[in-house]
C-alpha cells in the first residue's frame, strides 16, 4: 500500500502546487518558463520564480528532515549520455514552447489542445528514444 501512497501523494502536491501558483499569481508551472524567466528577470517577476525553484529544492531536504535518510536516486546512463539528453530534451522544450510540467501537469488539466499535441509528441519521442537506447544506440 505504501509503494501506492507515496506516488499519490506526490502528485497531489504536485498538482496542488501547479493549482495554486495559478490561482495566486495567475501563472503556469512550467519549469522551463520559471527558470527562463530568470534569465532576464524583471523586478516584480523575481521573487516568485526564485520562491519556486527554492520550494523544489527542498524538497529533498524535506524528505531527509522527515525520514532520516537522502532519497536514492541511481542514474545508469554514461555522462555523454546524459550531456547528449540534456541538450535535446530543452531543444525540444523551445520547439515546443514549454516542458512536461507545464505542458502536462498545467496544460493538460486547462484542456489545451496544444499541450495535448506536446504531450502526445513528448510521450512518443520517449517511447522512440527508450528502445533505440535499449535495443540499439544504447547498447
Amino acid at each position: 500500500m505504501t509503494a501506492f501512497l507515496a506516488p499519490l501523494a506526490g502528485g497531489v502536491l504536485i498538482g496542488a502546487s501547479a493549482v495554486l501558483l495559478l490561482l495566486a499569481n495567475g501563472r503556469i508551472a512550467g519549469i522551463s518558463g520559471i527558470v527562463g524567466g530568470l534569465l532576464a528577470p524583471t523586478a516584480r517577476d523575481w521573487a516568485w520564480r526564485v520562491a519556486f525553484l527554492a520550494g523544489l529544492l527542498a524538497g529533498p531536504v524535506l524528505f531527509h528532515l522527515l525520514s532520516g535518510h537522502w532519497p536514492q536516486v541511481r542514474i545508469g546512463a554514461s555522462w555523454p549520455m546524459l550531456v547528449t539528453a540534456g541538450l535535446l530534451v530543452g531543444f525540444g522544450t523551445r520547439l515546443g514552447s514549454g516542458c512536461t510540467s507545464g505542458h502536462g501537469v498545467c496544460g493538460l488539466g486547462r484542456l489545451s489542445p496544444r499541450s495535448f499535441a506536446a504531450v502526445a509528441t513528448f510521450m512518443a519521442t520517449a517511447i522512440v528514444t527508450v528502445f533505440l537506447v535499449r535495443h540499439g544506440v544504447g547498447r
